[in-house]
């Protein structure tokens, strides 16, 4: 048997779906019959919409709610075009759409519209929303202008993209500028590439963490997930325009420093190093003492998120755990119909958690309408 260079399922999977769409074998398969039970689903990220797909394949009435004016959650906004186009996003929901299921755009339950008020109105209600409570950097200067939540600054550059392809100027932009990122990890990543595509004059990526190692160690062997020092297309990027890797490690931000407008104009950088927490074991990372200084004209934070945003659990009096997510028991939560899947209910993850989350979550809302399921 010939062999050659290893390919990934992810290519083998995108190779196959391409070629059925090219083929049109990927056509819409409204289901046979309906079972006259009604379901809503709030969020349309990648939770929300495997959720709403099995459910309305199974035969009962869904509709989606999405605050934002495209469906795909983060999918649309969070994640940049080089990473994922976005008619890739417009041709499934299409499908879903002609398949019955029905999206309501530019609604933004627990406030547009009373989260309760769902509950009332449907057989099952299920949360999708995320967690996109960003982990703030309360030190001096933070109320700077020119500093951003990662998240926010990714929306915002994907919406102005694809309304106008930046003509409305609505979204902050680093051409010119000395960015600095805080924080690493995709979205991390992204802001690199992205500041980098907008023309920023710099680009550094700090990084709390020790550098990991190029090899795996010893205590990290083959069949655990690789520990081991990866260079993402942001950090490529980096090296290709600038001649260096961006990600600076074992440091963070003391405080930013502002001009006489209160734009941000730099940043006190303090050097961190491991040290062992005798009392829980727990390698904590504190500072040296050493310290400097480093221009910025832009500041995106990119460290990651606190859990799902209280509004709408409040609007239902619903409790979050301690790591800020929905509680819940086998995806339905403490109010009788109401069920939650995806980052909502077990924290920021990736993509492919929240596909299985929300296939989960519709056989767990199935089981609740119809006493049994067959997803």
């Amino acid at each position: 048997m010939a062999t050659g260079d290893p390919v990934s399922v992810k290519e083998n999977e995108y190779a196959i779906i391409e070629t059925a769409y090219q083929k049109g074998w990927v056509q819409p398969c409204p289901p046979p019959a309906r079972t006259g039970k009604s379901v809503a689903v709030v969020g349309s990220g990648p939770a929300g919409l495997a959720a709403a797909d099995l459910l309305n394949k199974r035969g009962h009435s869904v509709t989606v709610y999405e605050r934002d004016d495209r469906v795909g959650g983060l999918l649309m906004y969070g994640i940049p075009n080089m990473k994922l186009e976005k008619q890739v996003i417009d041709r499934r929901a299409d499908i879903l759409k002609a398949e019955g299921i029905r999206f309501v755009t530019g609604c933004d339950v627990g406030r547009d519209i009373p989260a309760r008020q769902l509950a009332d109105q449907y057989d099952a209600l299920v949360l999708a929303c995320g967690a996109k409570e960003a982990r703030d950097l309360p030190v001096e200067g933070r109320d700077a202008q020119g500093i951003y939540f990662a998240v926010d600054f990714l929306s915002a550059v994907t919406k102005s993209l694809l309304d106008s392809d930046f003509a409305d100027g609505a979204c902050p932009t680093a051409q010119g500028k000395d960015v600095l990122i805080i924080g690493g990890g995709d979205t991390g990543n992204d802001c690199v590439g992205t500041s980098i595509r907008q023309g920023c004059a710099s680009v550094t990526q700090l990084e709390m963490m020790p550098c990991p190692p190029t090899e795996r160690a010893e205590n990290n062997q083959w069949p655990e997930w690789p520990r081991v020092l990866k260079v993402d297309y942001g950090q490529e990027e980096s090296i290709a325009v600038f001649g260096k890797d961006p990600r600076e490690y074992q440091t963070t931000v003391k405080s930013f420093y502002k001009d006489e407008k209160g734009q941000v104009s730099g940043a006190r950088i303090a050097r961190l190093a491991p040290q062992k927490d005798e009392a829980t074991g727990r390698t904590l990372m504190v500072p040296t003492g050493e310290e400097y200084d480093l221009p910025c004209q832009l500041v995106l934070i990119a460290a990651g998120f606190t859990g799902c945003e209280e509004y709408l659990p409040q609007d239902l009096g619903l409790e979050r755990t301690t790591r800020g997510t929905l509680a819940d028991r086998d995806y339905a939560t403490a109010l009788p119909k109401v069920f939650t899947c995806g980052d909502m209910r077990r924290g920021q993850s990736l993509v492919v958690w929240a596909l299985r989350e929300g296939t989960e979550a519709a056989a767990a809302v199935d089981r609740y309408l119809m006493g049994y399921t067959n997803l």
